[in-house]
């Protein structure tokens, strides 16, 4: 029973506000994780790497990005954990996680909500491969580097074309997410 009139007032079951409000709370807490992720990047990217590029001497400045590129790790991986979860979660709430029902059916996956939803996965995927590879190999060997050597520059510039790319890969991810948010 969804709602039950008395009178002229409309009553809806407990199950269903909590539910709904669980929902709401869920998508915050994981539009919240993907401002920090995201944000996180395009901070280092925009304000953060510029700044420190200005750094003398190499050594302090390879320093600082090695301290800075450690400690967002830590909090874009926790940041990518939540939204893992939570987007399992939202696809529950949406109904998609059955794979006897859409996921499972050809059918759906030819439909818009389909597409995007395979583009926002794709795109995830993505973005967790480049993220691994640029913070667990890249960035720590251009930390052992050298600093202000050939090669400490030549690892640098390689982590900052991840980087790049994967905020590329956020915009797309988050225009899937809107589109996906938006009906397909």
């Amino acid at each position: 029973m969804v709602c039950r009139c008395q009178g002229n007032l409309w009553f809806v079951p407990a199950t269903i506000i909590l539910t709904a409000m669980l929902y709401y709370a869920n998508v915050t807490v994981h539009v919240l994780a993907a401002m920090l992720w995201l944000g996180g990047m395009f901070f280092l990217g925009i304000v953060g790497a510029p700044l420190l590029r200005a750094i003398e001497p190499p050594e302090l400045r390879q320093k600082l990005f090695q301290l800075i590129g450690e400690r967002f790790r830590a909090v874009g991986w926790w940041s990518i954990a939540v939204l893992v979860t939570t987007g399992v979660i939202n696809l529950h709430y949406r109904g998609l996680l059955h794979w006897s029902g859409a996921l499972g059916a050809a059918a759906f996956w030819r439909t818009g909500t389909g597409h995007t939803l395979a583009a926002k996965l794709a795109a995830v995927g993505t973005m967790i491969s480049i993220g691994a590879v640029h913070d667990f190999i890249q960035g720590p060997r251009a930390a052992r580097a050298v600093p202000g050597s050939p090669e400490a520059i030549v690892l640098r510039q390689r982590a900052a074309l991840l980087a790049r790319v994967n905020a590329i890969v956020g915009i797309v991810l988050v225009a899937a997410a809107v589109r996906l948010a938006r009906g397909g």
